[in-house]
């Protein structure tokens, strides 16, 4: 069975924060992530890598008038 392209998310690469203990799976996108970041599970170091990701949905809802 053919998967169809246009079923495939579409991926980018985004920048994100990982925590540096190999026991925990936590990560941040970085434009989330507040300087001096620390993983917010274990509350150990975070490092910096890539990832890919599909794109953020932006909802934004204009303010009733």
């Amino acid at each position: 069975m053919a998967v169809n392209d246009d079923a495939k998310p579409k991926l980018t690469v985004v920048k994100i924060l990982k925590c540096k203990n190999s026991d925990c799976k936590a990560w941040v996108r970085e434009e989330f992530a507040t300087p001096g970041q620390v993983c917010p599970l274990c509350k150990g170091p975070m490092l910096r890598t890539m990832k890919h990701l599909s794109p953020l949905q932006k909802k934004y809802k204009a303010p009733s008038k």
